[in-house]
C-alpha cells in the first residue's frame, strides 16, 4: 500500500509548511488561493458528472444518501468533532488572524469530506489494490499538498490531523478491493464517480463560499450509488 501512505504524508507535509510560514503568506494569497482550489474541485466534479452511464441511479442515490445524512445529522456530528478538536488543540491554531467560529468548521468539513470522501481518492485505493497503479492517488496527493498548505496558512496545524481520517478511508477500501472491484461492472464505477463528481462540485461551491451545502450529509450516496446502479440496470436492462 502506497498510494494511501503518500496522499497522507502530503497533507501533513503541506499543512506543516503552511501553518509555519503563514504568517510570511501575503493576505491576498490567503484569501484568493481557497477559491482556486474551490474552483478546481468544481471542474474536476464536473468531469468525473460527466462519466454517468445512467443518470436515474445516480440522482436516486444522491436523493436517498442526503435523507440519511440528514436523518442522522452527519453534518452536526462532524461540526461537534471539530469544534472539540479545535478547543483539545487550540495551541495548533493560529491565534493572530483566525477565522470566525463558523467559517473555520465550514471550511473543515468542506476539506475532510475533500480529503477523505472523494471518488478520486476512494476509487484510487481500489484502483492500487487491484492491480499496484497508484497514479490516481499520487495525482490527488499533489493536489491535496497544496491546498492543505493554503489553508493551514490561516487555520493552523490542525488541518494535518485529516490525514488520519482519509489514510483510515483509504486504507479500508485499499483491502477491501479484491472483495469489491470484482462485484461491479463498468457501469457501476462511472456511476460512482459521477455521484462522487456532483458531492464534488457542492464542495467546492461551499470552500468558494457560493452555497453552503451540507457536503457531510451528502457522503452515505458514494456507499449506495453502486447497488442502486446495478439494480438499475437488471430492471430496466
Amino acid at each position: 500500500m502506497i498510494g494511501p501512505l503518500i496522499n497522507g504524508a502530503a497533507i501533513v507535509v503541506g499543512s506543516t509548511v503552511g501553518a509555519f510560514i503563514g504568517a510570511k503568506i501575503k493576505e491576498n494569497v490567503k484569501q484568493n488561493m481557497p477559491m482556486v482550489f474551490g474552483i478546481a474541485s468544481m471542474g474536476l466534479g464536473v468531469a468525473m458528472a460527466g462519466k454517468v452511464v445512467a443518470l436515474a441511479p445516480v440522482v436516486l442515490a444522491l436523493i436517498v444518501g442526503s435523507l440519511l445524512g440528514e436523518i442522522f445529522d452527519l453534518e452536526k456530528s462532524i461540526h461537534k468533532m471539530s469544534t472539540k478538536t479545535k478547543s483539545l488543540l487550540s495551541k495548533l491554531t493560529p491565534s493572530d488572524g483566525a477565522l470566525p467560529q463558523e467559517e473555520f468548521l465550514n471550511r473543515f468539513v468542506a476539506l475532510l469530506v475533500l480529503f477523505s470522501m472523494s471518488a478520486t481518492g476512494i476509487y484510487g485505493a481500489m484502483v492500487e489494490g487491484m492491480t499496484g497503479d497508484t497514479t490516481l492517488l499520487v495525482v490527488k496527493a499533489i493536489l491535496d499538498l497544496f491546498t492543505a498548505m493554503i489553508f493551514a496558512a490561516t487555520m493552523g496545524y490542525i488541518i494535518a490531523l485529516l490525514a488520519v481520517p482519509q489514510l483510515v478511508v483509504q486504507s479500508l477500501f485499499f483491502f477491501a478491493s479484491v472483495l469489491i472491484i470484482p462485484l461491479t461492472t463498468p457501469d457501476m464505477l462511472a456511476d460512482f464517480s459521477a455521484c462522487g463528481g456532483c458531492i464534488m462540485l457542492a464542495v467546492g461551491m461551499r470552500i468558494c463560499g457560493i452555497k453552503q451545502f451540507p457536503v457531510a450529509n451528502m457522503i452515505p450516496a458514494l456507499w449506495i450509488v453502486m447497488p442502486i446502479s446495478w439494480g438499475w440496470a437488471v430492471i430496466f436492462a
